[in-house]
């Protein structure tokens, strides 16, 4: 008789609350994101409701089957916590039933904050004398950065931090590669070169004995509109202009031990374009056959080693190198990149390439 009493007086709090279902509120909050519904008349004044059965959370499309998660009572509340993170941007439905209480609603799950990870990784030439002359730089990024900001997130600072108005060269279209994480940055060739009306009037940017600062702002945002995580900065000063061409005799080469695996070392007397360097340098065999392996670079890009994928045969072997690499200046084997009309010229190379022997192992 008892039952029964509770059953009619549930139904008639029922009857009741049917007229205040649209006082149901149903949210989504917190982070992560969870389900809440409030203004229930019945379900703080049941023990042990079946509370998966009331209320069902699917994805707002026909057919789709409930979330699993776990349902509580938190102070006359029924709050739905998904076993697995709701997808940023799906469309998910609430729909609640008990007696005569409904609701329905229809929610987005929001995009969580977007935490910056991005970082500058490192700035080539990586020396910090750099020749009055130098031409660009590399900025590598750990992530794929957004187009067209460069000119605003990029500066150059004197030693009292005083911005230098215009020292790169400014161009509609930057240059990224493929994966838009290594910018090359070119000071402005007409104020680096001599003779030249930029030079002459505004003068060059960076002066032999002058200390500088290469500013990366932190606001600027990677592909995905997230800004950098922090700041860089690369300080560093100017040494004499350098004008000559690269001459690839002065090189030393360590030959490897035959029968090892380890690396061919060349040393320049001066850095090299760190990009072009991994590029533009080939290792063949006595045959002409190109030896598979890898390069890496040392001692500020004064340093080449190449380690081969196979131990090393005794015999001869060449370094193949094309004529358009370049040092931190411009200058090219056989050609400078800036002759003074009072300079001469010691010597030219037109071929595409030039070819440096070296013997492994004592010849037999």
């Amino acid at each position: 008789m008892k039952s029964v009493c509770v059953i009619a007086a549930l139904a008639a709090a029922a009857g009741a609350a049917s007229a205040q279902s649209a006082g149901i509120r149903i949210r989504l909050t917190g982070e992560p994101p969870v389900f809440l519904l409030e203004g229930s008349g019945i379900l703080p004044r049941l023990n042990n409701p079946n509370l998966e059965a009331a209320l069902k959370v699917t994805l707002d499309k026909p057919g789709a089957p409930p979330l699993s998660g776990n349902y509580e009572m938190k102070s006359g509340a029924l709050v739905f916590t998904p076993r697995y993170r709701l997808q940023p941007g799906v469309a998910y439905r609430v729909t609640y039933k008990l007696l005569n209480e409904s609701a329905t609603e229809t929610f987005t799950a929001p995009t969580p904050p977007a935490v910056p990870a991005t970082v500058v990784e490192r700035i080539f030439p990586s020396a910090d004398v750099l020749p009055e002359n130098q031409l660009k730089f590399y900025i590598h990024f750990s992530s794929s950065m957004s187009k067209g900001e460069s000119a605003k997130r990029i500066h150059l600072l004197d030693s009292a931090n005083r911005e230098i108005a215009l020292p790169f060269l400014e161009i509609d279209e930057e240059l990224w590669d493929r994966d838009q994480k290594r910018l090359t940055l070119l000071f402005d060739p007409g104020r680096v070169k001599r003779e030249v009306l930029p030079n002459r009037e505004v003068g060059p940017p960076l002066k032999a004995g002058g200390r500088y600062t290469l500013v990366v702002d932190k606001e600027w945002k990677d592909a995905n509109g997230v800004p950098l995580k922090e700041g860089y900065r690369k300080s560093f000063t100017a040494g004499p202009a350098e004008r000559s061409a690269i001459d690839p005799k002065v090189w030393q080469l360590l030959p490897p031990a035959p029968d090892s695996m380890g690396p061919l070392i060349v040393d320049f007397p001066r850095p090299l374009d760190a990009a072009l360097l991994l590029r533009f340098i080939d290792v063949a065999d006595a045959r002409g056959a190109l030896v598979r392996g890898k390069v890496t670079l040392d001692m500020q890009e004064r340093r080449w080693l190449f380690t081969p994928e196979q131990p090393w045969n005794r015999g001869k072997y060449s370094l193949e190198i094309l004529t358009t690499l370049e040092d931190l200046a411009g200058n090219k084997i056989g050609r400078p990149f800036d002759v003074d009309r009072f300079d001469q010229v010691q010597s030219t190379i037109t071929s595409d390439s030039y070819s440096l022997p070296f013997q492994v192992g004592a010849a037999r």
